[in-house]
């Protein structure tokens, strides 16, 4: 940890390499003022010195120098990551979140669980700027810090809440309602919230929705993936791995409604057939042109990832189709975006690249013998 008598010392390393013969131990601030002291650098500096730390336990460290810097890191400073703190990060939370309230990114992710319901209490209480929250298992929280993070924090567009397997549905759905901004969400493992009565509400709300994670969330289904579908037509990435109840009903909504899909993961959903391959197949051949220039701008539209692992009722034409429909999907080594392990019946299954491989091995002539 660095205290005052460190940050003294580097300040009068500064002032050394700082300043000329002349005016040795000074140095000219931005409005002329003559900087001999930590508490004499300006708020801008200040600042701009904070977001090169990427320590965040020193930035805390130095809002305590003195009541310029305290005031100047509270009312500046947006990006706050405590995931370093292993203890007592709860009463961390406690004290600080009355103080930071200009925060819009506060990463709470924990490797034991901490966090409870009183510290998300008080960041609903005072940081309203708030667009993205990590509470990553944080397995001791309950539904009331998402009803309270609905009432205080409404401009939330990222919020991840992976292992979070206390929460229920119902809480879920008046998040949704209230944080209609979302963008990303990560439910992940939250086999209580992830339910289709929640998709529901966030297919109706959230239409704003780019990215979702429902892995191993087991009780989802075809009707909360369709609502997703009809409702969030930006969805750019979805996670379904885990999700036993899918069937091709969902795959094919998805297909039908969401032209921007890029990422799609079907790992272990063994009700899918062919007739979902299909579907995404043709979604791809519609747009066949503007696929050829996404491989070249590596912006546009279609599949670029695709995880169709332990899916033991596909076949090769099937998957072929798709394939062929999304150039930027590979099955060559060192490019694996087309995921199929587990599926042994699957190995014909090769990309472009595989192709063009074959054909310029093939152009070359054989030595003779």
């Amino acid at each position: 940890m660095i205290g005052e008598e460190s940050l003294n010392l580097c300040f009068e390393k500064l002032m050394v390499f700082g300043g000329g013969n002349s005016n040795y131990g000074k140095m000219e601030g931005s409005a002329g003022r003559v900087i001999t002291e930590w508490k004499d650098i300006p708020m801008e500096l200040l600042l701009g010195i904070v977001s090169l730390v990427d320590d965040d336990k020193i930035v805390i460290v130095a809002s305590e120098v003195c009541s310029g810097w305290r005031d100047t890191i509270f009312w500046g400073l947006t990006h706050l990551n405590l995931s370093w703190c292993k203890k007592n990060m709860n009463n961390l939370v406690l004290s600080l979140a009355p103080k930071f309230t200009k925060l819009q990114v506060l990463n709470l992710r924990q490797d034991t669980p901490q966090l409870q319901d009183d510290a998300v209490d008080m960041i609903s209480n005072y940081c309203h700027d708030l667009q993205d929250l990590d509470l990553s298992k944080s397995f001791k929280l309950t539904d009331y810090s998402l009803y309270v993070l609905a009432h205080g924090c409404p401009n939330l567009s990222r919020l991840n809440i992976s292992g979070c397997s206390t929460f229920s549905d119902k809480a879920l759905a008046y998040l949704a309602r209230a944080c209609r901004e979302l963008k990303f969400l990560n439910l992940c493992g939250c086999v209580k919230a992830a339910t289709d009565t929640a998709l529901k509400d966030i297919g109706h709300y959230c239409n704003q929705l780019q990215s979702i994670n429902l892995g191993w969330c087991e009780k989802v289904g075809d009707a909360g993936v369709t609502s997703l579908a009809n409702g969030c037509p930006n969805l750019r990435a979805l996670d379904l791995c885990g999700c036993v109840l899918i069937t091709d009903e969902s795959v094919i909504a998805l297909a039908t409604k969401c032209p921007h899909l890029r990422s799609l993961g079907l790992y272990y959903c063994q009700y899918i057939t062919d007739r979902a391959m299909y579907s995404l197949a043709q979604s791809g051949v519609k747009n066949k042109r503007e696929m050829w220039e996404s491989v070249k701008n590596r912006y546009g539209e279609g599949l670029v990832n695709l995880n169709i692992s332990q899916c033991t009722a596909l076949t090769p034409p099937a998957v072929q189709a798709v394939c062929d429909s999304f150039p930027a999907l590979h099955t060559c080594p060192g490019r694996h975006s087309l995921m199929i392990s587990g599926c042994l019946n699957l190995t014909s299954v090769h990309c472009a690249c595989a192709v063009q491989t074959h054909r310029a091995l093939s152009a070359f002539p054989h030595p003779a013998h």
